[in-house]
Protein backbone atom coordinates (compact mmCIF):
# COMPACT_ATOMS: atom_id res chain seq x y z
CA UNK A 1 0.00 0.00 0.00
CA UNK A 2 1.08 3.61 -0.31
CA UNK A 3 2.88 5.55 1.94
CA UNK A 4 0.92 8.56 2.05
CA UNK A 5 -2.16 6.82 1.96
CA UNK A 6 -1.23 4.87 5.24
CA UNK A 7 -0.44 8.05 6.43
CA UNK A 8 -3.26 9.87 5.96
CA UNK A 9 -5.34 6.81 7.35
CA UNK A 10 -3.30 6.62 10.89
CA UNK A 11 -3.52 10.29 10.63
CA UNK A 12 -7.54 9.63 10.35
CA UNK A 13 -7.59 7.22 13.01
CA UNK A 14 -5.26 8.94 14.86
CA UNK A 15 -7.51 11.84 15.41
CA UNK A 16 -10.25 9.73 16.25
CA UNK A 17 -9.23 7.95 19.01
CA UNK A 18 -8.20 11.02 20.10
CA UNK A 19 -11.46 12.93 19.66
CA UNK A 20 -12.91 9.56 21.10
CA UNK A 21 -10.51 9.39 24.06
CA UNK A 22 -11.97 13.15 24.92
CA UNK A 23 -15.57 12.15 24.70
CA UNK A 24 -16.74 14.44 21.41
CA UNK A 25 -20.33 13.35 20.39
CA UNK A 26 -20.85 10.80 18.05
CA UNK A 27 -22.19 12.76 15.53
CA UNK A 28 -19.00 15.04 15.49
CA UNK A 29 -16.29 12.35 15.78
CA UNK A 30 -15.68 11.94 12.21
CA UNK A 31 -16.00 15.95 10.98
CA UNK A 32 -12.84 16.05 14.13
CA UNK A 33 -11.10 12.97 12.15
CA UNK A 34 -11.84 14.18 8.80
CA UNK A 35 -9.75 17.73 10.46
CA UNK A 36 -6.83 15.48 11.13
CA UNK A 37 -6.50 13.86 7.68
CA UNK A 38 -6.85 16.82 6.11
CA UNK A 39 -4.38 18.90 8.26
CA UNK A 40 -1.92 16.15 7.66
CA UNK A 41 -2.43 16.01 3.90
CA UNK A 42 -1.57 19.25 3.64
CA UNK A 43 1.30 19.15 5.69
CA UNK A 44 2.65 16.21 3.21
CA UNK A 45 1.67 18.23 -0.28
CA UNK A 46 4.19 20.87 1.48
CA UNK A 47 7.33 19.13 2.96
CA UNK A 48 9.72 19.51 0.36
CA UNK A 49 9.78 22.98 1.71
CA UNK A 50 11.58 22.21 5.03
CA UNK A 51 9.51 21.82 8.69
CA UNK A 52 8.59 25.46 9.36
CA UNK A 53 6.06 26.30 6.31
CA UNK A 54 4.48 23.06 5.70
CA UNK A 55 3.39 22.85 9.33
CA UNK A 56 2.50 26.83 9.98
CA UNK A 57 0.24 26.15 7.45
CA UNK A 58 -0.95 22.70 8.23
CA UNK A 59 -1.98 24.24 11.44
CA UNK A 60 -3.65 27.27 10.11
CA UNK A 61 -5.57 24.95 8.43
CA UNK A 62 -6.65 22.91 11.11
CA UNK A 63 -7.37 26.14 12.97
CA UNK A 64 -9.83 27.87 10.20
CA UNK A 65 -11.17 24.06 9.49
CA UNK A 66 -12.32 23.98 13.37
CA UNK A 67 -13.20 27.94 13.17
CA UNK A 68 -15.68 26.81 10.24
CA UNK A 69 -17.06 23.90 11.27
CA UNK A 70 -17.49 25.20 14.85
CA UNK A 71 -19.70 27.93 13.49
CA UNK A 72 -21.39 25.50 11.60
CA UNK A 73 -22.41 22.94 14.34
CA UNK A 74 -22.99 25.66 17.14
CA UNK A 75 -19.76 24.42 19.16
CA UNK A 76 -16.75 24.97 20.59
CA UNK A 77 -13.85 25.31 18.15
CA UNK A 78 -11.49 23.36 20.40
CA UNK A 79 -14.16 20.49 19.35
CA UNK A 80 -11.95 20.23 16.11
CA UNK A 81 -8.78 22.14 16.66
CA UNK A 82 -7.36 19.88 18.95
CA UNK A 83 -8.07 16.26 16.81
CA UNK A 84 -7.25 18.18 13.58
CA UNK A 85 -3.80 19.28 15.13
CA UNK A 86 -3.02 15.53 16.59
CA UNK A 87 -0.87 14.47 13.48
CA UNK A 88 1.57 17.55 13.72
CA UNK A 89 2.21 16.81 17.48
CA UNK A 90 6.28 15.73 16.74
CA UNK A 91 6.12 12.71 18.88
CA UNK A 92 9.23 11.22 17.13
CA UNK A 93 11.02 13.81 17.10
CA UNK A 94 10.92 13.92 21.35
CA UNK A 95 11.52 10.06 21.13
CA UNK A 96 14.35 9.95 19.04
CA UNK A 97 15.66 13.73 20.88
CA UNK A 98 15.29 11.83 24.42
CA UNK A 99 17.23 8.28 22.91
CA UNK A 100 20.24 10.36 21.85
CA UNK A 101 20.44 12.25 25.15
CA UNK A 102 20.24 8.84 27.70
CA UNK A 103 22.45 7.42 25.11
CA UNK A 104 25.26 10.57 25.15
CA UNK A 105 24.73 11.20 21.41
CA UNK A 106 24.34 15.44 22.16
CA UNK A 107 24.69 16.41 18.71
CA UNK A 108 21.89 13.76 17.59
CA UNK A 109 19.84 15.17 20.96
CA UNK A 110 19.93 18.79 19.79
CA UNK A 111 19.42 18.22 16.27
CA UNK A 112 16.13 16.43 16.89
CA UNK A 113 15.03 18.86 19.78
CA UNK A 114 15.61 21.70 17.06
CA UNK A 115 13.15 20.39 15.15
CA UNK A 116 10.77 19.44 17.88
CA UNK A 117 10.82 23.37 18.77
CA UNK A 118 10.52 24.52 14.45
CA UNK A 119 7.45 22.14 14.69
CA UNK A 120 6.06 23.73 17.89
CA UNK A 121 6.36 27.42 17.34
CA UNK A 122 5.30 26.42 13.57
CA UNK A 123 1.90 24.83 15.18
CA UNK A 124 1.25 27.90 17.42
CA UNK A 125 2.14 30.30 15.12
CA UNK A 126 -0.27 29.04 12.24
CA UNK A 127 -3.02 28.79 14.97
CA UNK A 128 -2.67 32.38 15.91
CA UNK A 129 -2.53 33.56 12.78
CA UNK A 130 -5.64 32.47 12.05
CA UNK A 131 -7.27 33.50 15.33
CA UNK A 132 -5.95 36.85 15.05
CA UNK A 133 -7.45 37.61 11.81
CA UNK A 134 -10.70 35.65 13.10
CA UNK A 135 -10.59 38.49 16.38
CA UNK A 136 -9.68 41.26 13.95
CA UNK A 137 -12.72 40.70 11.74
CA UNK A 138 -15.02 40.21 14.68
CA UNK A 139 -13.61 43.89 16.34
CA UNK A 140 -14.23 44.92 12.73
CA UNK A 141 -17.57 44.11 12.65
CA UNK A 142 -18.68 45.41 16.05
CA UNK A 143 -17.67 48.43 14.62
CA UNK A 144 -19.61 49.05 12.22
CA UNK A 145 -22.53 47.79 13.89
CA UNK A 146 -21.73 50.51 16.67
CA UNK A 147 -20.20 53.34 14.72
Amino acid sequence: MNLIVIQLTVAFFGSLGFAGMFHLRKELLFEAALGGLMTWAIYLLLKRNGIFMPCLAASAFAAAYAEILARIRHVPATLFVIPAAVPLVPGSYLYYGMLAAVQGDSALALQQFYFMAEFAVAIALGMSIIWTVIFMMKEAEKKRQNP
